[in-house]
């Protein structure tokens, strides 16, 4: 056999697809989860069981729900992830149509505020709202002004605060996910019933949003689950009747180092997690999380019986309430004929501006800040001084925070798409039994709250010698970006041609040479754009440097929540601004390399 005949041979999918070879890909990423966070969380609650002898005992859980306290926090802790799960949704439904249903040019503006949220860090934005919800602030100066109140109103430290802010901190994630589900609703399906005399309404209701529902629950589940484990949000804007079980659970490491007990807190968080996300892939099935189409993936039995004819009904009536309102002049004489009166797109866009305005006002409020010459955050600023960032570059306190951010953050994005790209493109491409189950793994650290994760990674580091290391702080990021990357990839693979590779196999090319040569620069972009995506997710954690640091090595995220806690001056503004500066610079770099891969 020839050499180029033995390299065609070896190039054939067959060779290397086989299901030994399928696991393979998937070991190293395995593994690595298994022990940064499966064994250590197991370790973690396992704690809850045993006695202060060591013994298996169930007396912490006795005590966790005997005591009225940590079951009233529990339910608060639901009420709000609830509420802030409703109004994220029902925000980010419009935005997200918008990004799916519009030109390319309408779809890249609209994005880059939404990635330029996303990527802001939580802390600048929860700041931003300190400044706008504050008695001074810029909301309650406005209502002054307008006579609508006479005295400063109570914004924040209540539970309206906090829903905002975090449904703020959420909105952005829950438009990405609900964008890669509804760009897969092929478009004739609206203009085939439009053809066949619906009202523009009720073609939306009863045909296009019943194709969204997938996107919409898996945003609505990733919305739900992550803000169980919020902390920073209630921590700054809510008062001691908001109280999350976050909270409790950092209060009982941090100030009583009760394990134990934190370890049945947490155990009791990751119950009603794994509750929650296995109705949810019963009814609906795990692909969608990751844009994995709009029909229940296998395992998912999806609404049947008189729950769909009521949804069915529903949606009917919500069309002609629609047409009513937007369309009352609509004639489908003909398709493709426009309406003579239509305000719903004019409604739409009027949304999706206030929304996006909303999305943004928090981080770019801290601008002016920065640059004020008084010595507290407050809204208006006194004057213009650049003494703030001066104090900010001449701290070697917050340029060795910096400096150890970046250095984890370039070193996690590297770790996580090395690990995480081989199994997006086994994810993406095979068709293998346990393909649910393995993305299910991969998605685990979106899944698990992530103060459990940080907690047991504490406890694991601890013993390991490992806190306040820079190693530490990059494999436990490195376990949070893993999923980000696996969905990035995996949704840049999903437009792409397998022809191309199918063409250089034809030419005799190995599998590595076609990979190297081919797939590769063809999907530089979304590389970039994942890699990035990790970086930031890194770059903006702070709930694992609140544990592994054990306050050896200050983050930049951990510096700015060190000094909000203790003294709140601008240069909190000056270090958020140029936080933006650099988001802003980044969504431009990969808009910039997405324009030129496209010509």
């Amino acid at each position: 056999m020839s050499r180029a005949a033995a390299a065609r041979d070896w190039s054939r999918p067959g060779l290397l697809s086989g299901a030994a070879g399928r696991w393979l890909k998937a070991l190293p990423v395995l593994l690595f989860l298994t022990a940064l966070m499966f064994v250590p969380v197991g370790q973690l609650l396992s704690l809850s069981f045993q006695a202060k002898d060591g013994s298996f005992s169930w007396v912490h859980y006795a005590r966790l729900f005997t005591a009225d306290v940590y079951v009233n926090v529990m339910l608060v802790t639901l009420k709000i992830a609830a509420w802030t799960t409703l109004a994220t949704v029902l925000a980010s439904y419009p935005v997200a149509y918008l990004v799916a249903t519009r030109s390319r040019r309408a779809k890249s503006s609209v994005m880059f505020w939404v990635l330029l949220a996303f990527w802001t860090s939580f802390l600048v934005r929860t700041f931003g709202w300190l400044v706008l919800l504050g008695r001074q602030g810029m909301i309650n100066q406005f209502l002054q002004a307008l006579g609508l109140i006479d005295v400063p109103a109570n914004l924040l430290y209540t539970l309206p605060s906090v829903i905002v802010g975090m449904s703020h901190a959420m909105i952005p994630l829950c438009i990405l996910t609900m964008v890669s589900v509804m760009e897969t609703i092929d478009p004739n399906s609206v203009k085939a019933g439009l053809t066949l005399g619906a009202r523009p309404g009720s073609a939306f209701w009863r045909i296009y949003f019943p194709l969204s529902l997938p996107g919409v629950a898996a945003g609505g589940l990733l919305v739900f689950i992550t803000s169980l484990g919020f902390f920073i949000t209630p921590a700054f804007l809510g008062g001691r009747f908001e109280t999350m079980i976050t909270q409790v659970i950092i209060e009982q490491i941090q100030e009583m180092l009760n394990w134990s007990f934190a370890g049945a807190l947490s155990m009791l968080l990751l119950a009603v997690a794994l509750v929650i996300f296995y109705v949810y892939d019963r009814l609906l099935g795990l692909s969608s999380l990751a844009g994995g189409g709009t029909a229940p993936a296998r395992g998912g039995a999806g609404l049947s019986g008189w729950p769909a004819r009521l949804g069915l009904k529903i949606c009917a009536g919500l069309g002609h309430a629609t047409d009513a309102l937007l369309f009352p002049s609509w004639r489908a004489r003909a398709a493709g004929e426009r309406p003579r009166s239509a305000y719903g797109p004019a409604v739409q866009w009027t949304i999706v501006v206030a929304v996006v305005l909303f999305l943004c006002l928090p981080a770019f409020i801290m601008v002016p800040v920065s640059f004020t010459g008084g010595g507290t955050i407050d809204w208006p600023p006194r004057g213009f001084d650049l003494k703030w960032y001066q104090a900010l570059f001449e701290s070697p306190l917050w340029a060795q925070a910096a400096l150890r951010s970046l250095i984890v953050a370039l070193g996690t994005a590297t770790l996580a798409m090395l690990l995480g790209t081989p199994v997006a493109f086994l994810l993406a491409r095979e068709n293998m039994r346990g393909k649910t189950a393995l993305l299910a793994l991969i998605l685990s650290p979106l899944i698990i709250p992530r103060m459990i994760i940080a907690v047991a990674l504490f406890y694991a580091y601890a013993k390991l010698g490992l806190v306040g290391t820079y190693t530490g702080l990059i494999l436990g990021h490195t376990v949070l970006a893993i999923p980000y990357v696996v969905i990035t990839v995996m949704a840049v693979l999903k437009n792409y041609d397998p022809r191309y590779d199918q063409a250089a196999w034809n030419l005799g090319a190995p599998r590595l040479a076609t990979l190297r040569r081919v797939t590769l620069p063809l999907i530089r972009t979304g590389l970039i754009s994942a890699f990035l995506f990790a970086l930031i997710t890194s770059f903006d954690e702070l709930t694992l440097a609140l544990f592994v640091t054990g306050g050896l090595t200050t983050t930049l995220p951990k510096q700015m929540w060190d000094d909000a806690l203790l003294s709140v001056t601008p240069t909190l503004a000056a270090a958020s601004t140029l936080l933006l500066l650099l988001v802003t610079l980044l969504i431009g770099f990969v808009g910039w390399l997405e324009k030129r891969s496209a010509r």
